[in-house]
């Protein structure tokens, strides 16, 4: 049976807002008015995929939630795809909201992302923490074990994205969790469903494909990119992560001098709703040191 928690709880004294981030709508959820902080949800995520973390982070930072470029209710970048979309989007974000220098919590994709944003411009960063994120070398045993995951997901998220039901959306959600009984509210299956239809009945209007977004990232972050972040670097990981294995993030943990690993257990891909508590408190040790 799942928790018996909401989403709406979870975010009371958070505010939904949109915004224009030049050029491209954006949808963000916000509270807390200290040195600010943006968390940056995984492929085929959106904001509430940080739900049971926006409020307790807000009591020490400005958070933000944001729906990534051609996610959420998120417009598509008009000309860049994938990371870059990603990572010019962000950065349009923070100069619409006049945020000059920030706090980075990318879980996935939106580790990789992170990253990204990180080498490409380092004066705007203060700290990341990279969530099961993608984009890390590895060996060859590793490298098939992570693209089982991915096949699977991509799988999944073509379903989902592409002609969504609850059923399917559900299904997708399930590759996130150890146990989803326990984790996948109905509530959480209706905002996922309502947004995955919303982005299909959009893109069949426009004659694209929803599901293009499903996929993940190849090789970014090499240990000598990784080497070239010179801000705080968090890896935290899982026991049970489905795609890239808790080893290759503590292998890149000990390339990259200076740089936090642990490993939270009885959690997938999604620690910060699986393992709420000690997730936060992982992450506001690491921001706050």
């Amino acid at each position: 049976m799942a928790m018996d928690r909401t989403i709406w709880a979870d975010l009371l004294g958070a505010a939904v807002s949109y915004c224009d981030a030049k050029g491209m709508r954006t949808r963000y959820i916000e509270a807390g008015n200290s040195e600010p902080l943006i968390f940056l949800h995984g492929s085929g995520g959106h904001a509430e995929s940080f739900a049971r973390n926006v409020m307790p982070l807000a009591a020490y930072f400005h958070t933000y939630a944001i729906d990534m470029a051609g996610h959420g209710f998120t417009d598509r970048h008009p000309t860049l795809a994938g990371t870059d979309g990603i990572v010019d989007h962000l950065l349009r974000f923070m100069d619409t909201l006049r945020i000059e220098r920030v706090n980075l919590v990318g879980e996935s994709l939106g580790g990789a992302a992170s990253a990204r944003f990180a080498l490409e411009h380092p004066d705007r960063v203060l700290r990341i923490a990279f969530i099961t994120g993608a984009g890390l070398e590895m060996g060859e045993e590793a490298a098939k074990l992570a693209a089982s995951g991915r096949e699977a997901l991509q799988r999944l998220s073509a379903a989902a994205l592409g002609s969504p039901t609850r059923e399917s959306v559900r299904n997708r959600l399930a590759w996130l969790f150890v146990d989803p009984e326990t984790s996948i509210t109905d509530e959480l299956v209706e905002v996922r469903y309502q947004i995955y239809k919303r982005r299909a009945e959009l893109e069949a209007a426009a004659g694209e494909s929803a599901a293009r977004i499903g996929g993940g990232v190849g090789v970014e972050l090499t240990p000598e990119r990784l080497r070239e972040i010179k801000v705080p670097f968090f890896f935290l990981w899982t026991d049970h992560n489905p795609s890239t294995p808790w080893q290759v993030a503590e292998m890149a943990h000990k390339q990259m001098p200076g740089s936090r690993f642990h490993v939270i257990k009885n959690a997938g891909h999604w620690p910060q709703y699986e393992q709420t508590e000690e997730f936060n408190r992982l992450l506001i040790d690491f921001l706050k040191s």
